[in-house]
């Protein structure tokens, strides 16, 4: 089977981390659908041979032509700040972000592609006592596909990064598939995956800059390809007293460490999440990247934030992967991605099933 045999539509596509891992196992995304400007933008840089249609899914009233050859793969994470766990309030069926996926199902009944792929936080599953999530489930099996899904944990398909995933697969005819890795990957630790970026100190805005050492692991080696410099060396500005408690953090620990008098900004800093203000260990996997700003993840080794390439790393993307906008758009479409590696283990899987 040539390559160009499976033909996949990205829904939702934000910066392009499912396509590219759709493209790594060997699928020609020919369209992308993504709302936001500078991620389409993004999306658009990384991806010149695919379409991107920079649009909200309600315009989207029918299917190019040309998406009819070969085996068809519909693809995407409908937006999932609803059902993060860590977001109680929009954790319901009133918050209207919640129904996108419904349009998912839509594009789904207008193609009708060989496989669909839906990706989504975990949070997803525990809404509502699950029963939102058979509501979605029931509602793309009525479509008449046969459906399987799966938690994956994205540290046990080489990403350095512990991350959750539910993927939901429908197949057209009545495939069944298990997404459960074979064999052993070796964990890809912090250090693995940033020894050998830049040194950055804190506010760092020179975006492109050469490596300063020779890559320290296969996993950097694979990041870097044949490049001898890379982009994204951008790190947040956080005032004095900010970088006055990283002082307090040990590698692993979090606010807890920090102390009291230098909380005095948070109306009950006992309350705070633990994932605020944590600092990556290096000889671990890293906690989520998510909104790694907001959450003043720390530098392992440095009193600062995170790059936008080192969390870039962490997710698995390439150093050959540029991001547009401005410094909080880029953070955004890095921490929003599903990571490239993982996304290719899927793809891949139903590659096999072909």
């Amino acid at each position: 089977m040539g390559h160009n045999y499976f033909i996949g539509f990205d829904l939702f596509s934000g910066a392009g981390g499912m396509s590219l891992g759709a493209e790594m196992a060997g699928i020609s995304v020919k369209y992308a659908v993504e709302k936001d400007t500078f991620a389409a933008q993004t999306y658009q840089a990384n991806h010149p041979k695919t379409k991107v249609i920079n649009s909200d899914i309600h315009e989207i009233k029918s299917i190019p032509a040309n998406l009819n050859k070969g085996i068809t793969v519909l693809f995407g994470g409908a937006p999932c700040q609803g059902f993060s766990t860590s977001n109680k309030r929009t954790n319901n069926r009133e918050n209207s972000d919640n129904w996108l996926y419904r349009e998912f199902i839509r594009i789904l009944n207008l193609w009708k592609p060989d496989w669909v792929v839906f990706e989504n936080v975990t949070g997803i599953t525990e809404m509502e006592s699950g029963a939102f999530f058979r509501t979605i489930l029931n509602d793309f099996i009525s479509t008449g596909y046969t459906c399987s899904y799966t938690i994956l944990n994205s540290s046990d398909y080489g990403v350095p990064q512990k991350r959750n995933r539910l993927f939901l697969v429908g197949s057209k005819n009545g495939k069944k598939i298990n997404l459960e890795k074979k064999g052993n990957i070796d964990k890809v630790t912090v250090k693995d995956a940033l020894s050998d970026l830049p040194f950055l100190d804190n506010g760092a805005n020179t975006d492109v800059m050469p490596y300063p050492i020779k890559a320290k692991s296969a996993f950097s080696q694979t990041m870097r390809g044949t490049l001898t410099q890379c982009s994204g060396n951008l790190v947040s500005k956080n005032s004095k007293y900010v970088l006055e408690r990283y002082n307090y953090i040990q590698q692993g620990g979090n606010w807890e460490s920090i102390p009291k008098e230098l909380m005095k900004n948070y109306s009950d800093s006992t309350r705070c999440h633990t994932g605020i203000y944590h600092r990556l260990r290096e000889d671990d996997v890293s906690v989520v990247i998510g909104n790694y700003r907001k959450n003043m993840l720390i530098h392992p080794w440095s009193n600062r934030g995170l790059s936008v390439r080192e969390a870039a790393r962490l997710q698995s993307f390439p150093d050959s992967y540029i991001f547009r906008g401005s410094i909080g758009f880029q953070q955004q479409q890095v921490g929003n991605a599903v990571p490239p590696l993982l996304a290719r283990h899927v793809f891949k899987k139903i590659m096999e099933q072909t």
